[in-house]
């Protein structure tokens, strides 16, 4: 039967690698709208063994995948059962996971998201909604993204909805149909070039303000035919190890520069996005980059709308838990019109401990 109020665990891991996110948060729907409250969270950052793991498992053997899932499972549930003992949560409704994206490749049918087996809700002893992305891939859908039916239903009073993470994608309103894709890759390829240059990421953008732009590399990242394309439209590892590393790597420049003229790009293609005078709820940890920040209000006129660090940093754990609580519900928690799937569906697979 269905309630008005849910207790749940989200958790999300994104391309950017920065760790695994959790969200302990409560929803409660009345009056035919849904509201949040996210009480405690946490981001438990992967160690160099588990990044490279991560990062290499695109290459691997099929073999090799199921080793690393069920590892990764494992994984999760310790760090799961460590946030629950730590923060003394006590009933829960579900944990909603979304795993971590190994292989995305719609258009021949595909995705894989570690860390979504049935042995993760028996080591963790509780309920647990996962594998949000596979039915709608099935369905002829790009299986991303996935948070504009949250967006949708807690962040409506924007007129865009900007995650800046692995990827940037945005998801907005049009004509009465919730319409999302994803933009062009961020952290994905910035923290790679700051890893270079000795850090996990560039604080603040400060390598890319003092580095200079290369125009002919910012030409050529900008011709690229992903942008052209019209939604529905996904990217993934695959996509930018095809497309943007070769580039990058082929143009003799310092680290610097390559991240000032990424940077760019990633800007002159986020403000091509938005309508004049929109405001734009900004989210992911892209919003700490204020270089980045700072050169997309110099190439728009927008409003953009930063909230609270809970909500910049586990806005997406928290609505992978809002998926996860429409799914036990059976309403649709994933878009047609976003993904370009078949129709409406309600995605996702509930395990029993």
């Amino acid at each position: 039967m269905k309630k008005d109020n849910y207790h749940i665990i989200g958790v999300m891991s994104g391309t950017s690698l920065d760790g695994i996110d959790l969200a302990e948060a409560t929803f409660n729907y009345s009056e035919g709208k849904w509201n949040f409250k996210i009480l405690k969270a946490r981001t438990i950052p992967y160690s160099s063994y588990w990044k490279n793991e991560l990062r290499e498992a695109i290459n691997y053997s099929q073999e090799q995948l199921e080793r690393l899932d069920f590892k990764y499972t494992e994984k999760l549930s310790e760090e799961i059962l460590g946030f629950i003992r730590r923060n003394n949560i006590q009933e829960i409704d579900a944990i909603c996971s979304h795993g971590h994206t190994i292989l995305h490749q719609p258009e021949k049918g595909f995705t894989l998201q570690i860390g979504n087996l049935p042995r993760l809700a028996k080591l963790v002893f509780r309920t647990v909604v996962c594998d949000f992305r596979t039915q709608d891939v099935n369905l002829g859908g790009q299986g991303a993204p996935l948070v504009p039916i949250g967006d949708r239903l807690l962040f409506s009073e924007f007129d865009y909805c900007l995650n800046l993470g692995g990827f940037a994608n945005v998801s907005s309103e049009v004509n009465g149909n919730r319409i999302a894709y994803d933009i062009c890759p961020v952290n994905i390829v910035l923290n790679r070039y700051a890893e270079k240059l000795g850090k996990d990421f560039d604080e603040d953008g400060n390598w890319a303000r003092s580095g200079s732009v290369n125009s002919k590399l910012l030409e050529k990242l900008n011709a690229l035919p992903f942008y052209s394309e019209t939604p529905p439209k996904s990217l993934g590892l695959e996509w930018v190890n095809k497309n943007i590393f070769p580039i990058l790597d082929d143009v003799n420049s310092s680290s610097k520069d390559i991240l000032r003229t990424f940077t760019e790009h990633i800007a002159m293609q986020l403000a091509n996005q938005f309508s004049e005078g929109a405001s734009v709820l900004i989210t992911g940890g892209g919003v700490y980059n204020s270089f980045l920040i700072e050169r997309l209000k110099n190439l728009s006129a927008v409003t953009v709308i930063v909230p609270s660090s809970k909500l910049i940093e586990y806005k997406e754990a928290l609505i992978f838990g809002l998926l996860g609580i429409l799914k036990m519900r059976g309403e649709v928690n994933c878009l047609a019109s976003v993904t370009g799937a078949k129709s409406n569906h309600s995605s996702g697979i509930v395990f029993s401990p």
